[in-house]
């Protein structure tokens, strides 16, 4: 799994809370950080926070949906924005689902699983994806 967000207290809880659950996980502070973490370890799924600096969640997600090494990869976009506009453009953008946050951590991990399907199933300390 890959976590994206500018906030490191937000990432590091997503980050810890899917490694309690069995996963390997990556974590991105920018958008440049989540491209090449994208590419290198093409996760199961990524946890894309939509108010980044700079470069936003909403282009991170075009980029990596125009990217034919990424664009199969779900994304999960997560917001502290609540309005319909902000889940419409998100969509529009790529992104595969929306949250409002704040969202329970085990709803986060459960949405992240229905999107990656058998690739994001928990494995082994030695066989861990990430």
């Amino acid at each position: 799994m890959l976590v994206v967000d500018d906030y490191p207290e937000a990432r590091e809880m997503y980050a810890e809370w899917l490694r309690v659950c069995g996963y390997r996980v990556a974590v991105a502070a920018t958008v440049g950080q989540a491209l090449d973490l994208a590419r290198d370890t093409v996760p199961a799924a990524i946890l894309m926070d939509l108010s980044l600096p700079g470069v936003d969640g909403f282009e991170a997600t075009r980029l990596l949906k125009a990217d034919v090494r990424t664009r199969h990869i779900p994304v999960l976009a997560l917001s502290g924005h609540s309005g319909a506009d902000t889940a419409s453009r998100a969509l529009a953008a790529g992104c595969d689902q929306f949250l409002v946050k704040p969202t329970p951590l085990q709803d986060i991990v459960s949405e992240l699983e229905r999107l990656a399907g058998p690739a994001a199933a928990p494995r082994t300390t030695e066989s861990a994806r990430t």
